[in-house]
């Protein structure tokens, strides 16, 4: 293999430009010497993690994955706040229980003695630490996992730079503190820079400087910053993705001070391989849409049929993470690494596609008590997606919510329909357009491990069958998001079937009403009928008579 690595160089001022060079592995990192030969496991035994957002969906997979494929190590450190009325531990015991965890609980039952919660409010001063733990923190950890953010596509501003962008400076001003800090790998997202079409594993300028937004904004009321957020975000679609380019920003500024890597995660779906296929917990990104088509309220949505769907399994992700956590610790680059963790360019899938596998899959493992039977389509068309629109979700929406009233019950669907719609919108961008990432720091870090490590913490999306994924993909949405019982197929099924000859028969009514209505009762209207009848027999009949003088 080439003893060359693609790294992207670090910014040292907001007038740089972002290079793509290629740099020897002796220019970059040092203090290498053996260390090529410490595995990813070994690496990991003894050392104590510090992990934010652990208790959201990659959060979750990095904790698991960790205590199952690093046995050794000796303890994670989750900072937790207290939500909805329950406590750190509550929120940490909860999670504990989750089915992924069910593997390392036959391995190692006692596995939840390494979990130790630090309460932590991101937006508040200091984290919200207390000086105990911020004296404990700072003297044992060694890793610096930073997963936690607000995902949420149109978070307000202000809100957004709270969560993405300050909370990241201050914990970057904790990691300054820790006197045994290895590493600091941060999670941000492919679409950081997705005003760009080619993107590098670079961090490019960011749209502004940090510092001033946020001393901007402090003065400003909501009603103030949520009319300038149009024209502050420019040519990125959300809230999210500025936000994210400016925590990178933030990130590398640090790289002196700092061992750093950077992730950049596309649209992240359910597992691939690991703890077993299709686990995911949440609606999120596209597993709402699949359950919305599964379900048969997803009637249609805008995008390109023929545009990447850039889908990224978790477990490819955490990998990636923790096989970036070991390369950062042992390698010490001299600027932060940045990871374009992504499919579209090693191993594309379309959006066609995944609309064709999905209904597929969902037909053969049909979601309990469907509304309709699964029958979505992809359309680039806007005028022709409105029609569908009113067609297959407004007007019956109108209709059910009648028979709802009628019926002495509260009107729901219209309201259903209403949220897929503002999801549906927040995604039109990501799913009618497609990026080219540049994935070299990927394969490099891949080229790195040894045989078995690239077995037990795979990345390699090559292999990756994405009809079996997808399969696993709306399996998963209905075992572990819905709760379904996958004894209750036949039951489901049935009720398809039920939905179909319902659906015959409606369409049979339906052709009788304009029949009576509008055809019997006009001569015209009766003689473009005949007419159009008369012309498919004699279609039928001539393809009839060519077949059989062909045979």
């Amino acid at each position: 293999m080439s003893t060359e690595l693609s790294e992207g160089q670090g910014l040292d001022g907001l007038g740089e430009q972002a290079t793509n060079g290629k740099t020897r592995q002796s220019d970059i990192c040092s203090g290498t010497t053996g260390g090529s030969m410490v595995s990813i496991a070994e690496y990991y035994a003894g050392k104590n993690v510090l992990i934010t957002g652990a208790t959201g969906f990659m959060g979750k997979v990095l904790v698991e994955k960790l205590l199952r494929s690093c046995p050794e190590v000796k303890a994670l450190y989750l900072l937790v706040r207290p939500k909805a009325g329950q406590s750190m531990q509550q929120r940490v015991s909860d999670m504990m229980k989750c089915k992924l965890f069910d593997r390392v609980r036959e391995d190692n039952p006692d596995f939840h003695q390494k979990i130790i919660p630090i309460s932590s409010e991101l937006i508040q001063p200091g984290l919200a630490i207390s000086p105990e733990d911020v004296e404990r923190l700072t003297a044992c950890i060694n890793i610096v996992f930073h997963c936690a953010a607000t995902i949420r596509f149109d978070e307000p501003l202000k809100h957004a730079l709270q969560l993405n962008v300050i909370a990241t400076q201050k914990l970057l001003s904790l990691a300054q503190q820790m006197h045994h800090l290895e590493a600091f790998i941060h999670i941000s997202t492919a679409y950081a820079n997705c005003n760009r079409r080619h993107i590098d594993e670079v961090i490019y300028p960011p749209p502004v400087e940090p510092k001033k937004l946020i001393e901007s904004l402090e003065w400003m009321d909501d009603g103030i910053v949520r009319d300038i957020t149009p024209r502050l975000i420019g040519t990125r679609p959300n809230t999210y993705t500025y936000t994210k380019a400016l925590a990178e920003y933030v990130v590398q500024q640090e790289q002196d001070k700092l061992n750093i890597g950077i992730i950049r995660p596309s649209i992240v779906g359910a597992s691939w391989q690991e703890p077993f296929p299709g686990w995911i917990d949440n609606f999120n990104g596209p597993s709402g849409v699949f359950i919305a088509a599964g379900k048969g309220i997803l009637r249609t949505m805008r995008a390109n049929n023929d545009a990447v769907a850039d889908l990224i399994p978790v477990d490819v992700v955490i990998n990636l993470t923790l096989a970036a956590g070991w390369y950062t610790a042992v390698h010490r680059p001299k600027n932060a690494v940045v990871y374009n963790c992504t499919t579209g360019g090693i191993n594309p899938f379309h959006w066609g596609e995944i609309e064709h596998h999905v209904m597929s899959s969902f037909k053969r493992n049909p979601l309990e008590q469907a509304f309709r039977r699964p029958n979505a389509n992809i359309t680039s068309n806007y005028l022709i997606n409105q029609y569908w629109i009113l067609v297959s979700h407004k007007f019956p929406a109108l209709i059910y919510d009648l028979f709802l009233r009628l019926s002495g019950q509260k009107p729901q669907m219209m309201r259903i329909f209403n949220r897929l719609h503002k999801a549906i919108g927040l995604l039109e961008y990501f799913s009618s357009q497609d990026w080219e990432w540049n994935s070299e720091n990927m394969t490099m870090l891949m080229n790195q491990l040894t045989p078995e490590d690239r077995k037990t913490f795979n990345f390699d999306v090559r292999q990756l069958n994405w009809p079996e994924y997808i399969e696993n993909y709306c399996i998963g949405t209905k075992k572990y998001v819905l709760n379904e019982d996958m004894s209750d197929i036949p039951a489901a099924r049935q009720h398809l079937r039920k939905l179909r000859n319902i659906r015959y028969t409606f369409n049979t009514l339906l052709v009788v009403f304009i029949w009576r209505v509008f055809i019997a009762r006009s001569q015209m209207a009766r003689n473009i009928w005949y007419f159009v009848v008369s012309l498919c027999f004699k279609f039928l009949s001539y393809f009839r008579a060519s077949s059989t003088i062909t045979n």
